[in-house]
């Protein structure tokens, strides 16, 4: 997806939830954990979905997905599907942010710079309020 007033792709962006999951109730999780990603894999706009656990802290574990943007991201949230199979999960969550823009990358050699897709009012606005067209990526 590219920015609409610019040809450069948008920043993708990366979600990730992280747990407090006991050891009897891993079992539980890791089958609830399947069929969220299962879902969010199967909606326009996912890249990858993995989920993950600390190395230091057994206890603690994390769904991770990428995007092509927040607004994939938005709409997937509103498939049947995710409703059913991750919605749930997600609410259990730790609370804390967990949606990054990735507006800069480095693949060795160079680095890359992505705007962002977010409205410049997005932390202003509410539904039914008109939101503008982009805010400025982190500057260096």
């Amino acid at each position: 997806m590219t920015h609409p007033n610019r040809d450069q792709p948008l920043a993708t962006l990366l979600v990730v939830s992280r747990f407090r999951v006991a050891a009897l109730e891993r079992p539980g999780f890791v089958e609830q954990a399947e069929a969220a990603l299962a879902a969010l894999t199967a909606q326009a706009g996912c890249l990858a979905a993995s989920l993950g656990q600390a190395t230091d802290d057994p206890d603690l574990l994390l769904v991770r997905t990428e995007w092509v943007g927040v607004g994939a991201y938005r709409r997937a949230l509103s498939a049947f599907e995710v409703k059913v199979n991750a919605i749930p999960l997600l609410s259990a969550a730790i609370d804390e942010p967990s949606a990054f823009e990735v507006v800069r990358t480095w693949d060795g050699t160079a680095i890359a710079t992505a705007p962002s897709g977010l409205a410049e009012d997005a932390g202003q606005v509410g539904l039914g309020d008109a939101a503008g067209p982009s805010i400025r990526s982190v500057q260096p």
